[in-house]
């Protein structure tokens, strides 16, 4: 399952996202695209961002919530060990890789550019939920209830408020969008669940995520007055190059 969920991720927003590139940009574009994979030259705040400070909203998220605290077992070696692994898994095949491309490389400098950052961040968050919409009949997700779809579009949207920021702030970097996608998939999969498992988690194990998110998409939002940060640092624009903020 792991296999196919990972080729139909390759498949969709990664094929999508070069095939547009190409269409829309000529040669260049991906080109340019590949580029970003790498662009590692960001400033370590947003790194410890990504790495740490999305695991404790995360963590927050869940503690507030009643009688989750109460439910917490401690850390294991086996886990504290494993995560590691676990990351670099999720990152190859869990969808970082082959999702961002697509959402963060090609769509949401085009949607910032047409409709404004918060705006843009929210159309793709929400078309970035509805494209997982299949994986709540797998079996590998929550089960599919009204209440956990509607939580995921929620979560979603609040999260992909909060990797807009952080893409402005990163001048487009592929990587850091990559590696929060990996953090935040790893984390909620392979610490909060183990950690906390409340009974009010087992049916709604989304709520740890859609508390935390929506905390932090609440904050950015408020602190940047809805811009997320677009004209604060150069931020990368649809077409040939990345145009310097003026």
């Amino acid at each position: 399952m792991l296999l196919l969920i990972a080729g139909a991720t390759f498949t969709g927003p990664t094929v999508a996202a070069f095939v547009m590139a190409r269409a829309t940009e000529g040669g260049e574009g991906p080109k340019r695209l590949l580029r970003r994979y790498v662009q590692w030259r960001v400033k370590l705040r947003w790194y410890l961002f990504v790495l740490l400070v999305i695991p404790a909203g995360e963590v927050f998220g869940a503690i507030v919530l009643p009688g989750v605290l109460a439910s917490y077992q401690p850390l294991t070696p086996g886990m504290a060990l494993g995560y590691p692994l676990a990351f670099v898994t999720t990152f190859v095949l869990g969808g970082p890789l082959g999702e961002e491309p697509g959402w963060r490389g090609f769509a949401l400098p085009r949607l910032q550019a047409a409709h404004g950052p918060l705006a843009g961040s929210v159309l793709l968050g929400v078309l970035w939920a509805a494209w997982h919409l299949p994986l709540f009949w797998t079996g590998v997700w929550t089960p599919p209830s009204v209440a956990n779809v509607v939580m995921f579009f929620v979560m979603i949207t609040a999260l992909t408020v909060v990797m807009s920021w952080v893409f402005n702030n990163a001048e487009g970097s592929l990587l850091i969008t990559m590696l929060m996608h990996a953090s935040f998939n790893t984390f909620a999969n392979k610490v909060v669940a183990p950690l906390f498992p409340a009974p009010l988690l087992r049916t709604y194990g989304l709520l740890p995520e859609l508390v935390g998110f929506g905390v932090l998409a609440v904050i950015v939002v408020a602190a940047t007055r809805g811009r997320l940060s677009l004209h604060d640092r150069r931020s990368p624009e649809p077409g040939p190059a990345a145009v310097p903020s003026q």
